[in-house]
């Protein structure tokens, strides 16, 4: 699978680094969604491909390594020590045994929607 051997923290946009900290002090729950954009050649689809994306990228453990290779790379990339949410990332792997805490609620694989 595509994920299996790459670090799960470089799996994203360089901006997308600094999100943790542009949240209010003590955010503990935020919400994501996504959606099909507007516009498309058909009146429906069909939703597909989340469970080869959690097999892929969240379901393999974050390690220690794979903490201290972001921060380096990150560090390197940007060009500052002041982005990397080294504190969160070892959160994770303390309190939660390197797992990511997400909660997912999505419609059945090969639904048909709007």
């Amino acid at each position: 699978m595509l994920g299996i051997n790459r670090n799960p923290i470089l799996l994203t946009d360089s901006y997308k680094l600094s999100h943790a900290d542009q949240y209010p002090p003590g955010t503990s729950n935020i919400y994501s969604y996504f959606e099909a954009r507007q516009g498309a050649q058909f009146p429906e689809m069909v939703f597909f491909g989340l469970q080869y994306s959690l097999k892929a990228y969240l379901a393999h453990q974050l390690t220690q390594d794979h903490i201290d290779e972001a921060d380096e790379m990150v560090t390197a990339h940007l060009g500052t020590e002041a982005v990397f949410n080294r504190k969160g990332w070892e959160y994770i792997l303390k309190e939660h045994k390197g797992r990511m805490p997400v909660r997912i609620c999505a419609v059945p694989e090969g639904t048909v929607l709007p």
